[in-house]
C-alpha cells in the first residue's frame, strides 16, 4: 500500500514537472517569437530616417506628416516591454500610412531611384513583420491554451503563468496586413 502511494505521488510529481516545463517552453517560444518582431521593427526604425531625408526635399509643405513619423519612431524606440512595443508599432504604422497618402502628390519623388529603393526595403520589412506577427500570435495562442486548459492551468496559476495578449493591430489590421503597395 505504501509503495503504491509512493508510485502515485512520484507519477504526479513527474506530471507536474512535465507540465511546468511545457509552460516554460511555451513562454520562451512566445518571447523568442517577439524577438523576431523586434528585429524587424529595429530594421524599420533604422530605415525611417533615410526615408524621411529622401522625402524632405520634395515634400516641403508636408512637414506635419514627417513630424508625425519622427515622433512615432521616437516613441517606438523608447517603448519597453511587449505591450508597449505593440502600441508604438501601431502608431508608427499609422504614420507611415499617412506618408504613403502624402507621397501621391509628388510625381518627381515617386520616380526617385533612392526613394524607390527605400520603399522596396520598407515593403520587404513590412512583409517580414507580418509573418513574424503571425508566428508570435501562434506562439501566444499555444501558451494561452496551456495556461487555460486542465491540468496545466492548475500549475500555471501557482507559478505565475497568465494569459498573454496577442499582437493585435485593431482597426489598422487590414492596412498593415496587406502587402505594401509600391505604386508611388
Amino acid at each position: 500500500m505504501f509503495v503504491a502511494l509512493l508510485i502515485i505521488l512520484a507519477a504526479l510529481a513527474l506530471l507536474a514537472v512535465g507540465l511546468y516545463n511545457r509552460l516554460v517552453k511555451l513562454r520562451n517560444n512566445r518571447e523568442n517569437a517577439f524577438a523576431d518582431i523586434d528585429v524587424q521593427l529595429k530594421q524599420r526604425l533604422d530605415l525611417i530616417p533615410q526615408l524621411v531625408e529622401a522625402v524632405k526635399a520634395y515634400m516641403k509643405h508636408e512637414s506635419t506628416v514627417l513630424t508625425e513619423i519622427t515622433k512615432a519612431r521616437a516613441s517606438a524606440i523608447e517603448a519597453k516591454g511587449i505591450d508597449e512595443k505593440i502600441a508604438a508599432d501601431g502608431r508608427l504604422s499609422s504614420a507611415l500610412q499617412g506618408l504613403r497618402v502624402a507621397v501621391e502628390a509628388y510625381p518627381d519623388l515617386k520616380a526617385s531611384q533612392n526613394f524607390m529603393q527605400l520603399q522596396g526595403e520598407i515593403s520587404d520589412i513590412e512583409n517580414k513583420l507580418a509573418a513574424a506577427r503571425r508566428f508570435f500570435n501562434s506562439a501566444t495562442k499555444e501558451l494561452n491554451n496551456a495556461v487555460e486548459t486542465f491540468p496545466s492551468n492548475l500549475l500555471a496559476g501557482m507559478f505565475g503563468f497568465k494569459r498573454e495578449t496577442m499582437y493585435d493591430l485593431g482597426e489598422k489590421r487590414t492596412m498593415v496586413e496587406e502587402a505594401p503597395k509600391l505604386n508611388f
